[in-house]
């Protein structure tokens, strides 16, 4: 099946105007879209977690980007932390409604790279054949 450009193009607003200079999505992507973000959403999405069942979970985050990352989930109102009074105390985190609402974007995203990996693969092959040598890799 072959798709025109304005079959696979969303309808966007193009940035730049005065009332939304960049969309309005610079602040908010600058949060969900970094890779520790994501991967907590993903993680979460399955359920509530303690921190260190988050951290075995992910690979490669070290204790401090967790911290970080959670935190600001939380301030952004996509994660909810709850302390329990017990010794020591046991700390949990969970996606708010607002956190589940991105769970279906990240998961169209996901899709998307998985659909699109074939094409994004043999693209950078031919721009790396028609570029030997260039620092872009």
């Amino acid at each position: 099946m072959s798709l025109t450009n304005t079959e696979v193009t969303a309808e966007l607003e193009p940035c730049g105007k005065d009332e939304h200079p960049d969309c309005g999505i610079r602040d908010v992507l600058d949060r969900v879209g970094d890779k520790w973000s994501v991967l907590v959403v993903v993680e979460l999405a399955s359920g509530t977690r303690r921190f260190r069942e988050l951290q075995r979970a992910i690979d490669g985050i070290s204790q401090r980007m967790l911290t970080l990352t959670l935190r600001r989930l939380e301030r952004d109102g996509l994660v909810e932390r709850t302390v329990y009074p017990t010794v020591p105390p046991q700390v949990t985190y969970e996606l708010t409604d607002s956190g589940r609402s991105l769970t279906h974007l990240v998961k169209a995203l996901a899709d998307w790279s998985i659909e699109q990996r074939p094409a994004i693969a043999a693209a950078r092959h031919r721009y790396d054949a028609s570029n030997p040598g260039h620092p872009i890799r």
